[in-house]
């Protein structure tokens, strides 16, 4: 096809309006200032979807609380491999927002971010034991060495009163404390990320645009048709790098690209609610994100949690979430979404991971059948004195799990996410779930690694990666000097520190 000359040219195209476009964008300004930046969201507003502040669960995930992140090594020990992966990619999100008040694209960090103690919560001597060895392995490391654990019910009382009020004496319960945890409003932040962009030259931000389709253009880089869904025009342009990020509508997009790194995925839809306390008495009672273990067979982003949120600029507290099963890849998508991503090359990995994985389904299933006293029963187990008047059902996100064909052609279902990119590292995609909003940072700092190599030996560039990242290059994970530099700077310009001083929004 030859190349239109009267097209619009568009240096980098981000495909939805959420934290991790808004991240992207924002990186690629303080990075690459000169790139012209466009980004098109089919939604009439911003982090509507996935990003939207009730539709995730708002944790800074930090590997504090998760234990899903921490399983048994199957030696008598603990794996803290994968949190101390997502701690140190998390303290690069801290990194980037840090930079961004100092050059004034957040004038208040308070406006999304509050210091909320994370407490991983267990009864049961099995439970008991392996929250032992989990908190000896991983205080050991400085990343977690304020981690504090008791098994005393006094003091499990002032850590967290609403899960001990009502609970049975004798019942064995522990549960560990991490005091630098957060809690993060993802849709406002997402919000005042696209507000900073506003102010460089160079960016644009199209609401009611929808990408309809995407192809290879043979002067190079790509062509994207866009629709105007208010006035129902369309019209094409031409960008020398794509991202798609729209959640649940980035694997179709991917399969339109026709990018043979995109070949095999495919995706599985999980939903999932919310019950979110109306008392403020209650309400004020709790400072806290507790979660417990998921259920056998739950994804992990299934992993029940009381949690405190800030939310309109006022504290809530959720319980949740209870997930479900539909066939949207969108909250506002539609019910054919999972039918109409089959593809001859990613149909037989979907049925290979229906095939084996029908406890899943069925679990899925079952939660989103479960009657209100159900959902009650379950919060008792986290808040035994709960009243069921106290508390409204909300519907939380969708999110779309990947499944990913295997070196034996076959398929399998894969938790987290994953950043999919065309060989010229032209186009780049992001699918799957958790951790996500968490560690946007660090997933969209690897992308424009990744896409852009060449700029690495650039001067200028490297000036700016230092003044945004002053620990790049070093893997917090082992450095503990940089560790305690960085977490320091955090704290100071972000306003974190002792959360018991902080609990409530100044």
């Amino acid at each position: 096809m030859a190349h239109n000359p009267s097209i619009e040219k568009v240096d980098i195209v981000l495909v939805g309006g959420g934290i991790m476009s808004a991240t992207l964008g924002n990186l690629v300004k303080h990075l690459m200032p000169n790139a012209s930046v466009q980004v098109f969201e089919r939604l009439h507003r911003i982090a509507f979807e996935s990003s939207q502040s009730m539709n995730n669960a708002g944790t800074g995930h930090a590997g504090n609380c998760e234990m899903n992140y921490t399983p048994a090594d199957g030696q008598g020990g603990v794996d803290i491999t994968k949190a101390l992966s997502v701690n140190a990619a998390y303290e690069t999100s801290l990194q980037f927002w840090s930079s961004l008040v100092e050059a004034g694209d957040i004038a208040n960090p308070r406006e999304f971010l509050n210091a909320i103690p994370h407490l991983a919560l267990v009864w049961g001597e099995d439970n008991v034991q392996f929250l032992q060895r989990r908190q000896e392995a991983m205080s050991a490391h400085p990343m977690y060495a304020d981690m504090q654990i008791t098994a005393d019910h006094s003091q499990l009382l002032d850590w967290a009163p609403l899960t001990m009020d009502g609970r049975v004496l004798n019942q064995t319960v522990a549960a560990t404390r991490v005091p630098r945890g957060t809690d993060v409003d993802f849709g406002r932040l997402t919000q005042i990320l696209f507000q900073g962009l506003e102010k460089h030259p160079g960016f644009r931000l199209h609401l009611k645009h929808e990408v309809r389709n995407l192809w290879r253009d043979a002067a190079g880089g790509w062509r994207i048709k866009v629709k105007d869904l208010a006035s129902g025009s369309a019209r094409e342009i031409h960008a020398s790098f794509i991202f798609l990020g729209a959640g649940g509508g980035a694997l179709p997009l991917l399969q339109k690209s026709g990018i043979p790194e995109g070949r095999g995925y495919g995706g599985f839809p999980v939903s999932g609610q919310f019950l979110v306390c109306t008392d403020k008495k209650v309400v004020a009672r709790h400072r806290a994100k507790v979660y417990g273990k998921a259920a056998l067979g739950a994804p992990p982003m299934s992993v029940p949690h009381l949690d405190t949120r800030f939310w309109k600029g006022a504290p809530s507290l959720l319980f949740g979430p209870y997930a479900g099963f539909n066939t949207k890849y969108l909250k506002q998508g539609s019910y054919f979404d999972l039918f109409k991503s089959l593809r001859t090359h990613n149909i037989g990995p979907m049925l290979a991971v229906a095939r084996d994985n029908w406890d899943l389904t069925r679990y899925l299933i079952g939660q989103a059948m479960q009657s209100g006293k159900q959902r009650l029963d379950a919060l008792k187990e986290y808040m035994p004195a709960a009243v069921d008047g106290d508390w409204n059902l909300s519907s939380g996100g969708q999110r779309v799990q990947i499944i990913k064909r295997d070196s034996q052609r076959t398929g399998r279902l894969q938790f987290g996410t994953e950043v999919v990119t065309s060989e010229d590292g032209s186009l780049a995609s992001l699918l799957g779930a958790s951790p996500g909003a968490s560690t946007a940072a660090a997933t969209m700092l690897d992308v424009l690694l990744r896409c852009f190599p060449e700029n690495l030996t650039d001067p200028e560039f490297r000036s700016n990666l230092s003044r945004v990242f002053p620990a790049f290059g070093a893997d917090l994970t082992l450095d503990n000097q940089m560790l305690a530099t960085v977490r320091d700077r955090a704290d100071q310009v972000l306003g974190l520190g002792d959360p018991d001083l902080q609990s409530t929004r100044k």
